[in-house]
């Protein structure tokens, strides 16, 4: 194979035929470690419907191509004579080069050692539903080398790197248990019956095809009601309760707390349960003058009379 090789093709083009199939194999291997991940992670999908935990694979899935396309890359340099003289010269001062690599890569390599650490620990993975701060909040899509995708809830991406996510305090709402419990807050007037709005609230929330029982056995044991309704506040103008209705996940949660307050308002409207609202007095400076003129000629006149 050699001698024909050489018979047929001229000296000048070995290199760089042979930097070619370096860089075509390095290319196959990538595409074929890609697809059999690929494949990996369509059946744990179809395998989970609710979701599976996917971090692990689209992180090693990226992480693995990357090393093959560096190794390929580097192997064809280093095939190239006068490269690996250089190589070799520069050997001599490689301390100075990786501080000077370092110092200028520091936040690359910050953020895939973030990236790491979150695949390690697990704070959050895929699919899970995080709140950053007060105002970032969504669904995490994907975990890459650089950095995370929350995808929100106007179906925006935000794109926070790993760096930066691994610092922030998190709420994550599916870690360790997805189960979620709904606050569902109403207010009544003085005037309706306390009893009557607790039972309402808790036939309403009891009824919601979304609604599991959150409670363990021991709350069960104790004769603990299945939908506890409170009294939260007496406030200015209403009588605050509170329902506490636990659901299987967030998601699920959001639509029972809608359904609720409206079927909630509805059976208020029909039993006669108000829900008050504040009345206000406006009064408009002009007419306070005028009354005040008005009020300054009668007693004028009043003085008069009396005269």
């Amino acid at each position: 194979m050699k001698e024909f090789i050489t018979q047929f093709i001229p000296e000048i083009w070995h290199l760089p035929l042979t930097i070619l199939f370096v860089l075509v194999v390095t290319f196959i291997i990538a595409s074929v470690s890609r697809r059999l991940f690929n494949k990996a992670i369509r059946k744990s999908e179809q395998a989970d419907q609710e979701g599976s935990d996917l971090t692990n694979l689209k992180f090693l899935k990226r992480g693995l191509t990357v090393l093959i396309y560096l190794t390929g890359i580097s192997f064809a340099i280093y095939m190239v004579p006068s490269l690996r003289v250089i190589a070799t010269s520069l050997l001599a001062g490689a301390g100075l080069f990786a501080i000077a690599i370092g110092f200028a890569s520091q936040q690359a390599l910050s953020n895939i050692v973030g990236g790491i650490f979150i695949v390690i620990f697990k704070p959050y993975k895929i699919n899970d539903r995080l709140q950053i701060r007060t105002d970032l909040n969504g669904i995490v899509e994907d975990i890459n080398l650089r950095h995370t995708v929350i995808r929100n809830f106007e179906n925006k991406r935000i794109i926070i790197p790993n760096s930066v996510i691994s610092d922030e305090v998190l709420i994550n709402s599916n870690y360790g248990d997805n189960k979620i419990v709904k606050w569902i807050d109403v207010g009544i007037s003085y005037d309706s019956d306390i009893d009557l709005a607790r039972k309402i609230m808790q036939e309403e929330v009891a009824a919601h095809p979304f609604f599991i029982d959150g409670r363990n056995e021991e709350q069960k044991e104790n004769g603990d009601p299945l939908v506890p309704v409170r009294v939260l506040s007496l406030a200015d103008f209403s009588v605050n309760l509170r329902a506490w209705a636990t659901t299987a996940d967030p998601a699920h949660a959001f639509v029972l707390g809608c359904d609720l307050l409206e079927s909630i308002k509805k059976r208020f409207d029909k039993e006669g349960v108000e829900i008050p609202f504040p009345y206000r007095t406006v009064v408009y400076k002009k007419d306070l003058e005028a009354n005040s003129n008005l009020i300054d000629v009668e007693k004028g006149n009043e003085k008069g009379n009396v005269k």
